[in-house]
């Protein structure tokens, strides 16, 4: 196993928080906190690994911007073309 394989394994192995089942259930608000300041929890069954408790991503705050993609591509003429009617039928659930 190369050195930095190795360091990544024991800082992750050695920082996260594990705990049985048991202790969860006890102490579940706490647990909770550690995970929504970012912290990760492995939740194990008789000390072995079975569930990873991590904080989902936050949501966006502000507006999403408009127009990033301006002038990147342009809309073909096709595009506003009818469908065909086999194309139509399909849609509706009928084959021809």
């Amino acid at each position: 196993m190369p050195p930095l394989d190795l360091v990544y394994f024991l800082v992750k192995n050695l920082t996260m928080i594990k705990l049985n089942v048991h202790e969860a259930k006890t102490h579940l608000s706490h647990y909770l906190s550690c995970v929504q300041e970012g912290e990760k929890v492995i939740l194990c069954k008789r000390n072995v690994p079975i569930a990873e408790l991590r904080p989902l991503r936050s949501t966006r705050t502000e507006r999403r911007p408009v127009g990033l993609a301006k002038g990147r591509f342009e809309v073909p003429s096709e595009f506003f073309d009818p469908l065909p009617d086999e194309l139509l039928d399909a849609f509706e659930g009928e084959r021809r």
